[in-house]
């Protein structure tokens, strides 16, 4: 056993090789395709997955406004936030953010479902979504991804 060497590689911030990913939201179900991005943007999908590392590769939504949503979560779902002031308490259901911001909706599901820590909110930045079929990251020249 002397000869042989078992060691456990850790990646990085200096060896992580970070890729462009295109992901097309148009009919695709808002929880099954936020997941898929979550753990691509983790980087759960590589050998190399450190857990606190950022690791995982900048993704790019397009068509966030023709995402779906089954059953009634279309007018049933609420989305809760705060203004700060007393009695500041607004509601808002997913058709109502979709005309009003239509990037809203992924980017909430896909902040959801990353860590709650100083690494989430770096690994969100990783993220990049529009509403329209294009994008100004073609010089990035990314891959498309279809789930």
């Amino acid at each position: 056993m002397d000869t042989l060497s078992y060691k456990t590689i850790s990646a990085n911030k200096a060896t992580v090789q970070k890729d462009w990913v295109v992901v097309d939201a148009e009919n695709q179900i808002l929880g099954r395709l936020c997941s898929e991005i979550a753990k691509i943007i983790r980087g759960k999908h590589k050998a190399s997955y450190t857990p606190h590392v950022d690791c995982g590769d900048q993704v790019i939504v397009i068509n966030a406004e023709k995402i779906r949503l089954t059953g009634k979560k279309m007018t049933d779902k609420v989305y809760i936030r705060h203004t700060g002031y007393p009695g500041g308490q607004r509601f808002a259901t997913p058709r109502e953010v979709l005309v009003k911001n239509p990037r809203g909706v992924v980017e909430a599901a896909v902040k959801g479902m990353l860590p709650k820590n100083r690494l989430g909110r770096s690994l969100f930045n990783n993220l990049f979504v529009y509403a329209g079929s294009e994008h100004p990251h073609a010089a990035q020249q990314p891959k498309e991804i279809k789930f």
